[in-house]
């Protein structure tokens, strides 16, 4: 049987057989189906398969294999690189597979690799327990998770890949597997920040918290204010309790950048009031202060899918003024207007410059790549090196390295060789086999 005839045939096969749709080049639907979040992707897989279940991930990674595809693998489709998709390859569709199931008494909640972060966050609100998540709505849980997974409560309950309790994955042989501290631990500890390198993860189970009262203030003031409001904010992180987060940001409004303090708390908003105190006694334009659901808030700063996005990160391991300066210096240099964003924010004990550029006009490429790549040049004298992966679109092999730890890279490229030695799924933050 010649390529094409058996090509033809396994896909006519596939058709049959999965639960969920299948839609290759020239289907009606196949457009729609290979869309993700960032507008400046446009690629064309071999195959998309939109799978129902386990069974159909089984039955899809076979038929990938069968046919030598590279795989790629959407959960919410949010990553900036675009890597839910591939030209040539299978794409493994996870977005009908979006059970939430939460367990009040255990504080656990398991998640369907399609879950997005709006829906986990809307299940547990119910419960007055959380997780912390990304910080927008449409982030798919799985791949923010294995990817380390910062948000705005990291502070207080720690990074989102601290709560995995176990993971449910189809491996490059097409094969089910269990991981947790008892089954498979090495491949447990691998999907640790090794994100999806080892296979397809078809569920998660998380530890939650306790949140029954979550309290924000917003606060907005004139651009120029910049310098003294990240160094309140500064002194807010630095002296305040771990229950409080946030940041600063500049937004791209018409005419010229918007300042604006964001101060989370995990508690009332006296609390509030009183941690984010030195940022409220600055004159300020307007202000929102109080409870707030959390999954409200993560839909605040959201970004319509569909626009174009470019994005980078760099951590810093402390703040001085000379740093406070050069960020804030690089928001004079926004593509104004736009939906770009220019975050400073903590992380643990250390700090990331995050510049998003958002917009919508092709034209306006070079210029806000470039501004996103000028931001990181600036600030580099006070960067460490380390790189939030979560955050960065493909930016090349050293990078990558640089976010898992020169250490870790080998020991996790000793993983991939077990879990997956053909690199099938190598559309990620690649760890090579070996």
């Amino acid at each position: 049987m010649g390529a094409f005839s058996k090509a033809h045939t396994a896909l006519v096969v596939l058709r049959e057989d999965l639960g969920g749709d299948v839609f290759a080049p020239g289907d009606l639907g196949y457009d729609a189906a290979r869309a993700v979040f960032n507008g400046m992707v446009d690629r064309r897989p071999a195959v998309i398969a939109q799978c129902a279940g386990d069974a159909d991930v089984v039955r899809a990674v076979r038929f990938g294999r069968e046919l030598d595809l590279h795989i790629a693998v959407r959960g919410g489709g949010h990553s900036v690189a675009g890597s839910a998709v591939a030209d040539g390859a299978l794409v493994v569709d996870l977005r009908r597979m979006d059970e939430v199931t939460v367990d009040p008494v255990a504080e656990a909640v398991r998640v369907q690799g399609g879950v997005t972060m709006s829906r986990l966050d809307r299940a547990t609100r119910a419960y007055g327990l959380a997780a912390t998540g990304g910080r927008a709505p449409g982030i798919g849980v799985g791949g923010f998770v294995l990817g380390g997974g910062s948000g705005w409560l990291d502070r207080v309950f720690g990074a989102a890949v601290d709560d995995l309790i176990g993971v449910e994955l189809v491996t490059a042989d097409g094969e089910r597997v269990h991981a947790n501290a008892d089954e498979n631990p090495e491949l447990f500890r691998a999907l640790h920040g090794g994100g999806g390198n080892f296979g397809v993860a078809t569920a998660l189970t998380l530890a939650l918290h306790e949140l029954p009262v979550f309290s924000v203030a917003l606060l907005r003031y004139p651009p120029e204010s910049g310098p003294e409001v990240v160094r309140a904010f500064r002194e807010v992180i630095r002296t305040g309790p771990d229950e409080a987060g946030g940041a600063v940001v500049y937004l791209a409004a018409d005419g010229e950048p918007v300042c604006a303090a964001l101060v989370t708390f995990v508690g009332g908003e006296a609390g509030l009031r009183k941690v984010a105190g030195p940022l409220l006694a600055l004159p300020h334009e307007a202000e929102v202060v109080g409870p707030m659901p959390y999954g409200e808030l993560q839909c605040l700063l959201d970004v319509p899918s569909g626009l174009r996005n470019h994005w980078s990160a760099e951590c810093l391991a402390d703040l001085p003024d000379e740093a406070v300066d050069a960020w804030c210096g690089a928001a004079e240099g926004m593509p104004v207007p736009s939906g770009s964003r220019h975050l400073l924010f903590p992380l643990n004990a250390a700090w990331v410059v995050h510049p998003c550029g958002i917009w919508a006009d092709p034209a306006d490429d070079e210029r806000v790549i470039g501004w996103v790549r000028g931001v990181r040049a600036g600030i580099q004298p006070w960067a460490t090196g380390a790189v939030p992966l979560n955050l960065i679109g493909d930016e090349g092999p050293e990078r990558v390295r640089a976010g898992l730890g020169v250490g870790n890279a080998l020991r996790l490229g000793k993983v991939k060789r077990r879990w997956d030695p053909d690199n099938v799924f190598r559309f990620n933050h690649n760890i090579r086999p070996l």
